[in-house]
């Protein structure tokens, strides 16, 4: 039986994407519509990183 591998954890990306966004925001004078485009972007790299470890 071939042990199994070890899974990458994406959601991190769910937590990192809306503070980063949200911090960058507070810069531009628009914090919660770039905490929203940084959970986007959190999203889209949690599923790339569930679709690269699931080819795996």
């Amino acid at each position: 039986m071939e042990p199994r591998k070890t899974m990458h954890a994406g959601g991190i990306f769910l937590f990192l994407g809306p503070v980063i966004g949200a911090l960058y925001g507070i810069g531009r004078g628009e914090p919660v519509m770039w905490m929203f485009y940084g959970f986007a972007a959190g999203v889209v790299l949690a599923l790339l990183t569930w679709l690269w470890d699931r080819r795996r």
